[in-house]
């Protein structure tokens, strides 16, 4: 045994029981106390050393080393210190046999049960400590591909302009770095969307961000943080988007109505250099306001040619993001960028199938659409898109078991085909003659047989007053009404041929035309699938018929055939006293 020098107290058998308590032998004790070998087992069995558990083993050395420490004389810094610590570990000590005993919390500290008299105060709302703010940054870091640390990297840009592919989880990561802004800068974040809908998104992705990391709720509307921060989720109404400033994000603007007159509104909200500015979306169409901000034309107006400036905005100059002559971040991220940097989502050639190719290239690989050739252009389109949880709030309610309480609506459904994708659609019609239609639903399906997609239009039925049902039977489209007529024996059919189709396209171009249609401004899919829609001819070339690339092989538009279908209901010439509501097509 290695040689210890001792400083023995005055109590040599306290003394060796610790000695025996940190390991040592009575041979071992015998020789560093002087005492005899048989007088210390002698103690060891009265004093019952073995049976002693952790707490007393614990609890009696500290209480050895506070006792000299506090009879020493001359005590130095380290001393007082150490003096703190053993108290507080005494106190400790005694909590744990306290609750080893049966006792409870309040036996040990009697103030704690009259703190427990009172109310009990609620924590506070949306608290994180720097420990949560140190987690949910790892989170938010760890879980971004390589393109969104891109913007990751920028996020201190005064503006981004960023030209994306649909679900490449642009909205998804905006939201987590503005609520790390938030929290870190104590800056206000302010979302601007299509529609009030959209915008809460941001907010759910969010919440469901702050549960999965710190398994807590993430509250409010708008959320407001103890640091003062706020983030407020806004329409593309601008009256509810003016009086505030923060760092904005500005989704989906390439499809919002009127844009160059609410970013007035959304530029004032970052007026201060302090704030940051965030613009993304799909492409739509080339005559959309903010093509030109995209381009930087918009600063060319009035400028003789020579001062003219030229931002090559094509996707090998901005495949990796760059800083742009008019000082503003620009990237596109096409899907096959996105595959490239680490996004495994997708199934590429599966894509394919179910895409037009020109529907490919415009919502996948950021191509916009020069919509001259479509009979639903951007520009008809734009005024039917409406922020759906503000104009609709007097009688709709999404979320409730009834959306519609007992209001009519009326379904078209496009139904699947192979590589296709089934839309339904489910619409209001105008409560008036010449009113508006408005789609409450849209819903695209992908790989369901005919009897789940029966099945689905069942389900719609228990939540709406269904008074009709277009289905096309061209297909598969036959199975499914077969079995929705067996519980709505009313369902309208349509077999396609060139006639059929324009009698369904003239109809919505008619409703379309008169500003009689209208959808939440978030659905740019419905937007697109109405772009979609040109004249052209048949295979003969003797007729003219209307398609979207709809063959075997891809398929797209499923959403503005399945709006057809509905508002067939209504008969071309409008509801009039002359007629009555239903006309069926054989």
């Amino acid at each position: 045994m290695n040689e210890a020098t001792l400083t023995l107290p005055m109590d040599t058998r306290r003394q060796a029981k610790f000695l025996y308590w940190m390991g040592w032998r009575i041979s071992e004790i015998t020789e560093a106390t002087g005492e005899k070998e048989k007088t210390l087992h002698s103690w060891k069995t009265r004093d019952e050393w073995d049976r002693a558990d952790n707490v007393e083993r614990i609890g009696g050395a500290l209480e050895a080393r506070l006792v000299q420490l506090i009879l020493k004389e001359a005590k130095t810094g380290g001393d007082f210190k150490e003096i703190d610590l053993l108290h507080r570990q005494l106190e400790r000590q005694a909590r744990i046999q306290r609750f080893k005993d049966g006792g409870t919390e309040t036996e040990l500290n009697p103030n704690l049960a009259k703190r427990n008299e009172g109310p009990k105060k609620p924590p506070k709302k949306n608290d994180f400590s720097e420990e949560d703010i140190e987690k949910l940054t790892e989170a938010f870091v760890d879980g971004c591909f390589d393109y969104q640390k891109d913007w990751y990297r920028t996020m201190n840009q005064r503006t981004r302009m960023i030209l994306k592919s649909r679900q490449i989880g642009a909205t998804f990561y905006f939201a987590r770095e503005a609520l790390i802004d938030a929290l870190v800068s104590g800056r206000n974040q302010i979302f601007l969307s299509a529609s009030k809908a959209q915008a809460h998104q941001f907010k759910n992705y969010m919440q469901a961000f702050v549960n999965e990391v710190l398994g807590r709720q993430l509250t409010g509307d708008p959320i407001v943080l103890p640091n003062n921060a706020e983030l407020h989720f806004l329409g593309t109404n601008a009256r509810t988007a003016q009086g505030r400033s923060g760092n904005f994000y500005f989704d989906e603007f390439f499809w919002t109505y009127k844009f160059e007159e609410l970013n007035k509104v959304a530029s004032g909200m970052a007026l201060h250099k302090k704030w940051r500015k965030t613009y993304f979306s799909t492409p739509s169409s080339i005559a959309h306001e903010a093509y030109k901000w995209w381009t930087g034309e918009r600063l060319n107006k009035g400028k003789p040619t020579a001062q003219h400036l030229k931002i090559d905005v094509s996707h090998d100059a901005l495949q990796q993001g760059r800083l742009c002559e008019d000082k503003i971040w620009r990237q596109i991220v096409t899907i096959l960028d996105a595959e490239a940097r680490g996004c495994d989502l997708f199934d590429l050639e599966e894509l394919r199938m179910e895409y037009a190719a020109e529907a490919f290239q415009n919502l996948l690989m950021c191509e916009f659409v020069n919509d001259g050739d479509s009979i639903f252009p951007l520009i008809m389109l734009q005024p039917c898109m409406v922020d759906s949880w503000v104009e609709w709030a007097e009688d709709y309610k999404p979320f409730a078991a009834r959306p519609l309480g007992d209001r009519q609506v009326w379904i078209g459904y496009d139904p699947a085909e192979t590589g296709d994708m089934a839309g339904l659609v489910v619409v209001a019609p105008p409560l008036v003659p010449g009113g508006k239609f408005r789609i409450l639903e849209r819903h695209q399906f992908k790989g369901m047989d005919f009897a789940a997609q029966a099945e689905f239009i069942r389900k719609v039925t228990q939540r709406y007053w269904v008074t009709y049902i277009g289905i096309d039977t061209t297909g598969m489209g036959a199975g499914v009404a077969q079995l929705v007529k067996q519980f709505f024996p009313a369902v309208t059919t349509f077999n396609y041929s060139p006639e059929v189709k324009t009698r369904l396209v003239l109809k919505a171009f008619d409703v379309l035309k008169n500003g009689r249609l209208e959808f939440d401004a978030g659905w740019t899919d419905m937007a697109a699938a109405l772009m979609a829609i040109r004249k052209t001819v048949t295979a003969s070339g003797r007729q003219f018929t209307y398609t979207a690339g709809r063959n075997e092989e891809t398929g797209h538009a499923d959403l503005a055939w399945a709006l057809f279908h509905a508002l067939h209901n209504e008969p071309l010439e409008g509801q009039t006293a002359a007629n009555t509501g239903f006309m069926e097509i054989h």
